[in-house]
């Protein structure tokens, strides 16, 4: 999953995020998410509790480190341990069009 553009998000999209979207502050590189070719909303940090009532979110962060390898059992345990106040914790994003939720993982 690479963190990139994702082709056909047009520049009009980037301007506004970079310009006049309030930004957040992560443990790593913060990166904003994508979904419909549009930027997704940043909903806030998430620990495993809030993200049970996101399945879609759960599922990108279940196989955000299977280029690395990871078994299901590591990636489980991994999602399950997310904390909103400690490491790893959840990024939640939300699809401004169809709705969906998203997330990414982070850790100091």
């Amino acid at each position: 999953m690479g963190w990139g553009v994702p082709d056909g998000v047009a520049k009009t999209v980037l301007e506004e995020l970079s310009r006049r979207t309030p930004s957040f502050t992560g443990w790593q590189q913060e990166h904003w998410l994508y979904h419909c070719g549009d930027a997704a909303a940043y909903v806030g940090v998430a620990d495993y509790e809030r993200l049970l009532s996101h399945p879609h979110a759960i599922e990108m962060l279940l196989h955000e480190n299977d280029e690395f390898g990871w078994s299901s059992d590591d990636s489980k345990a991994w999602v399950e341990s997310m904390s909103v106040d400690g490491s790893p914790t959840a990024y939640l994003f939300r699809c401004l069009h169809c709705g969906v939720d998203l997330a990414y993982a982070d850790m100091e």
